[in-house]
């Protein structure tokens, strides 16, 4: 890889060499390495889609996965659809996320559908980061989904973070929970400039004692626009949380709209949403310490991200 190649790498996957465990490389629409381990296989579709799946054998323990994607072609547009078949009672990290530097007029677009099929008592922590950059007037376009189906007692933690340089995302995440399974999920946007972001979650908690934490931080800067969609059902005995904290500067627009339905009367389900702008007296203290108004800013979204 090149070092522009390096720098989106290391941006998505905190990667600065080939890393340690099974992963995948994805450049420019195809494969640029691949490691399978002995606990961990990464096979290439066979259904006729562009993709990968990834089998991680029940009670596999402390391994990742990492599966990376990063484009430098304008006017790439592509759908990769990757399965995760995590088995039971495994312990493992994945470690996705898609870099972008479009340098042309052109528009590039990766769009990936990710499946988790997570076992009986397995965990799992996601993480997933977009960048986009480029000095051109393409566009940076990214559409991830996520599938989740969690059975008995399993656990998927999901970080996903939009970085910066996405002029365009619709990110969609549906999940189903068995009997005592947990989704726990925290994002992170920042949009500016013109960009448009659009979450939608659907959870349903179907099985006795499953549970549901989905929070977005988000800020809205300039004339960029956001959509925060968050449903979750209740069909059992269970218990749920929806959050949309954000941030609105300069003329951008957000629009949360949490659901809630319970189908059970046992069911808890709590949902919260707040947009506001930066507290006048936050930059105040911050500047009496010696900063701008805009370095104030710059820390004050910093820490409410982190």
């Amino acid at each position: 890889m090149d070092e522009l190649e390096k720098m989106l790498l290391m941006q998505v996957a905190d990667l600065h060499k080939v890393p340690d465990g099974a992963y995948n490389i994805r450049k420019n629409g195809g494969g640029d390495g691949r490691r399978s381990t002995e606990h961990i296989k990464i096979e290439t579709k066979t259904d006729g889609k562009s993709g990968i799946d990834i089998f991680i054998q029940p009670n596999t323990k402390n391994e990742s996965v990492h599966i990376p994607v990063v484009i430098t072609e304008s006017g790439l547009r592509e759908t990769v659809y990757n399965d995760f078949y995590v088995g039971e009672n495994a312990d493992v990290l994945i470690i996705a996320g898609c870099g972008i530097h479009n340098c042309g007029v052109e528009l590039a677009e990766h769009s990936g559908v990710h499946t988790f099929h997570v076992g009986k008592n397995a965990k799992v922590k996601y993480v997933e980061k977009h960048y986009g950059g480029g000095d051109g007037n393409g566009e940076n376009v990214m559409n991830p989904t996520t599938q989740v189906y969690l059975e008995e007692g399993a656990r998927l933690e999901m970080e996903t973070t939009q970085i910066k340089g996405i002029d365009s995302t619709v990110r969609t995440t549906k999940a189903e929970l068995a009997k005592g399974a947990n989704l726990i999920v925290r994002e992170k946007i920042y949009t500016h400039g013109k960009q448009f972001a659009k979450t939608d979650f659907t959870v349903d908690l179907n099985g006795e004692d499953s549970g549901a934490d989905v929070v977005s931080r988000s800020v809205a800067a300039e004339q960029s626009s956001q959509e925060f969609i968050s449903r979750i059902n209740g069909n059992s005995a269970c218990h749920g949380h929806t959050e949309c904290d954000a941030i609105i500067m300069d003329g951008a627009r957000v629009t949360a709209v949490p659901e809630l339905t319970a189908n059970c009367i046992d069911a808890q389900l709590i949902h919260e949403a707040a947009i506001g702008k930066i507290a006048g007296e936050q930059l105040i203290k911050l500047m009496t310490l010696g900063l701008t108004e805009q370095e104030a800013e710059e820390q004050i979204i910093k820490g409410f991200l982190s």
